[in-house]
């Protein structure tokens, strides 16, 4: 059925017939796509032109025409889109018959609740206004008649083009500086977790700013792959307008399963990972054209001045053309290219070469480098030979210049060639909101971060390697270390290393993890804690490189990832496992000493025989090279060893909205004044206010006294201010997830806790324990993003730790209470 007979089948040609006919073409589930935006155009187009002529007729209008721009002008409408028009008159009507058409048609799309951008102009009038304004420009190259006086359309579109290849020179910067604001302002559509499909760099707004750019002749995008992107957020944004009824471009996460649902595609991670391929090839797709315009442009503006200054006999020579970077690789106008001797079709390694050279010159390379490369080369042989091999390990270590080197080569398609099991993670969404990158590009991020590291390690092409393979797993069911490990052996000795640094970087994939999970969530003092770490690690130089894959894959994943706190203690942790693996027993100490201010606190404790707090705001620290972090505030309690300290403490801070972001509890005996020994509890927390100014200790410690002699209901004064203020929709966490730590200490029993971060969460976890009758030894609580993990270091009530079964019911226990 053609658009024109669905609105005769209806009642009439007016809104409600267009309204009925549009209804039926979008509930069509056959046809979607292209073909269904390009009817919706026709749809639109026939009702528009039915009110224009008849509206024209009655106003006595002759010399008009009803004008499509934008995304309507190109035929590509959305079920939600915007209606942009334009009514183009000769200027011959009276004005109050022009506006009188103009009303016969702008009411009607009114009427039907449709989003109507709109304007009256002359052709004059329009094209001063787009020299006047960019965006108008933008929207007219895109002019498309609807009704009315064709030829006066026509003759507006010569114009608007020829003007906007005359500016190109003033034009073309001023929309790059548009587009790069706007990516500032929106970030990157290919790693976002809820993207706007289009104002985010990489998305439709760059996909019709290249269209503007090769209309102005100055220089063409890339084809390969555009339109086929083009097409793919357009379906997103169709799904998504009829999933949720709105005009929205953001793929909120409680939408995305719907319309992964509605593009036939098995998931929300499915579909991420098609919207983000699509975005990268805009992506890169406009890096690269911006790059040519550039360099066109600069061409266009030295010329002028060299014919100047040859014709005025200066004697100045021009720069060479090309200049050598490695064999069969040069320079050429701010780009890395062929030299005109190379044979890439006898030099396997050419490619890794060429990638090195461009990222140790800080220099991209030419799009028709890449692709003749990626035609011509051979295959490597397997395993590599050493000079590939070094290669490779030369751009991981070229810093920051690596991204777009890399980039470049997995737009077209190298990269899986030289490594196939690069595919699984290629455009991975990772859903935990502390990753700022997919998982493709959070390997080559560490990698970055691990090269401004590599002084610190004997072996630094083990570590580049290991950086990058670190997360290979991710693309895999289970474990991600357990399976990365099997995939990074596989990966290092296809690159041609040897059986030892093979396992070594096996080893460091295997436990990229366990620094930082065991320096945040273990008892340090423990013996037990470190030798398990050395066994893990065997030898010192794997641990050196561990420690600086640690650091390189935390500063790589996020902000939230690491922190000074975080590299004091992996350090601590670091020289521990030292000791031990050079021979060192590590002492067998029960409890690390006080501080100065805690023992001070302690003693008050001891002597009074109630809590005692000190809150202390702390400086800011250094987080890392170049960075500062706030640390917050510190806050200190020591009090008489007692039942149900964990549980009030943690239910005081939630109640005065205090966000624990770490916390440590340990159990110490002090000598009494008669000399017996004493029971303390000595809590340090690092705590931040959600909103308004920090409550004074004197109140938080009256407060404790009460919730501890059980005067003040903390579960219900979190239950009521819980009710008071629902929690806002959003995506489902994970169920928490509480498990026992094998082998975690002999001194004690390890419950593991990871759950959604919320207020009160650790004061559940402390109500569930003491519930289960076990006494909490010491406690190491962190907070990553959303997510809080602690442990539990629990013994009995007879000091032991628990037995197997009992462990495994103590920690149902507690992973009841919070689900």
């Amino acid at each position: 059925m053609t658009s024109t007979e669905a609105i005769t089948d209806s009642e009439d040609s007016g809104p409600s017939g267009y309204a009925a006919a549009r209804l039926r073409l979008l509930q069509q589930e056959a046809r979607s796509g292209p073909p269904r935006r390009a009817a919706l155009a026709r749809l639109t187009d026939d009702w528009l032109t039915g009110l224009f002529t008849a509206a024209a007729t009655r106003a006595g209008v002759r010399g008009a025409a009803l004008v499509a721009v934008g995304g309507y002008g190109r035929g590509e409408l959305s079920p939600r889109s915007d209606l942009d028009l334009l009514l183009l008159h000769d200027g011959s009507a009276d004005a109050a018959a022009v506006a009188a058409l103009a009303d016969a048609v702008w009411y009607p799309v009114w009427d039907l609740g449709l989003a109507l951008d709109h304007s009256v102009r002359t052709p004059g009038e329009a094209r001063r206004t787009a020299g006047e304004d960019l965006k108008v420009q933008l929207g007219l190259l895109d002019a498309r008649p609807v009704a009315g006086n064709l030829g006066l359309v026509a003759s507006l579109r010569t114009a608007i083009l020829a003007d906007w290849r005359n500016q190109a020179p003033k034009r073309l910067p001023a929309l790059h500086e548009l587009c790069q604001e706007r990516a500032e302002r929106t970030g990157e559509l290919q790693f976002l977790l809820e993207p706007d499909l289009k104002e985010a760099r990489g998305g439709l707004r760059d996909a019709t700013a290249l269209r503007a750019v090769a209309a102005s002749w100055v220089a063409d995008a890339p084809r390969e792959g555009l339109d086929q992107s083009r097409r793919t957020l357009l379906d997103a944004r169709d799904a998504l307008h009829l999933t949720t009824g709105r005009a929205t471009d953001r793929l909120a996460l409680q939408e995305q399963d719907q319309v992964a649902g509605a593009l036939g595609l098995l998931d929300a991670d499915a579909l991420l990972r098609q919207v983000y391929e699509a975005a990268r090839t805009v992506s890169y797709a406009t890096d690269v054209t911006w790059r040519e315009v550039n360099r066109v442009l600069r061409a266009r503006s030295v010329r002028p001045r060299l014919r100047a200054m040859l014709s005025g006999g200066l004697g100045a020579k021009p720069a060479p053309e090309r200049a050598p970077l490695a064999d069969g690789v040069v320079e050429a106008d701010g780009e890395v290219v062929l030299a005109r001797a190379a044979r890439p079709d006898r030099d396997p390694v050419l490619t890794l070469r060429a990638a090195a050279a461009a990222a140790e010159a800080g220099l991209p390379l030419s799009r028709h480098l890449v692709r003749h490369l990626a035609t011509t080369v051979r295959p490597l042989p397997v395993p590599w030979p050493p000079e590939a091999r070094e290669e490779l390990v030369t751009l991981l270590g070229a810093g920051e210049a690596t991204v777009g080197v890399w980039e470049a080569l997995e737009a077209e398609g190298i990269i899986t060639r030289l490594l196939p099991d690069w595919e699984r993670v290629h455009c991975r969404p990772q859903r935990n909101p502390v990753h700022t990158w997919t998982v493709d590009r959070h390997l080559v991020e560490t990698a970055v971060r691990a090269a401004s590291l590599t002084r610190r390690v004997h072996r630094p092409d083990l570590l580049l390697v290991a950086a990058l393979l670190h997360d290979i797993g991710k693309g895999w069911p289970g474990d991600h270390s357990v399976a990365g490990e099997v995939i990074a052996r596989d990966m290092a000795t296809r690159i041609g290393f040897d059986q030892h640094d093979v396992g070594v970087i096996a080893t460091l994939v295997r436990h990229h993890l366990l620094l930082v999970e065991t320096a945040t969530r273990r008892d340090l003092d423990d013996p037990a804690t470190v030798r398990s770490v050395a066994e893990a690690v065997s030898s010192a130089s794997t641990l050196e490189l561990l420690h600086a894959l640690t650091e390189a894959d935390a500063l790589a994943t996020g902000p939230a990832a690491w922190s000074a706190w975080r590299a004091s203690l992996v350090t601590d942790l670091v020289k521990r496992v030292a000791a031990v693996l050079a021979g060192e027993a590590p002492e067998e100490t029960e409890e690390e000493a006080p501080s100065a201010e805690h023992e001070r606190l302690a003693v008050e404790a001891l002597r009074t025989g109630e809590p005692v707090l000190a809150l202390h705001t702390r400086p800011e620290e250094p987080a890392g090279e170049g960075e500062v972090e706030p640390v917050g505030v510190e806050l200190l309690i020591a009090l008489p060893d007692r039942p149900g300290v964990l549980p009030a403490a943690a239910g005081v801070l939630a109640l005065h909205r205090l966000t624990v972001r770490a916390a440590d509890l340990r159990a110490v005996e002090l000598p009494n004044e008669v000399g017996e020994s004493a029971d303390l509890l000595l809590l340090s927390w690092r705590v931040a206010a959600e909103y308004g100014s920090l409550p004074q200790a004197a109140r938080l410690r009256a407060d404790l006294v009460r919730a501890l002699d059980g005067s003040l209901d903390i579960r219900a004064r979190l239950a009521e201010r819980e009710a008071a203020y629902p929690r806002r929709r959003g995506v489902k966490a994970p169920p928490p997830r509480v498990t026992v730590a094998a082998a975690g200490s002999r001194r004690a029993t390890v419950i593991e806790v990871r759950a959604q971060d919320a207020p009160g969460l650790l004061h559940r976890i402390g109500n569930a324990l003491e519930s289960s009758a076990v006494r909490v030894r010491s406690a190491h609580v962190s907070t990553l993003g959303a997510n809080a993990v602690d442990a539990f270091y629990v013994t009995g009530t007879d000091g032991e730790p628990l037995p197997e079964l009992r462990a495994a019911e103590v920690a149902r226990e507690v992973e009841k209470a919070l689900g």
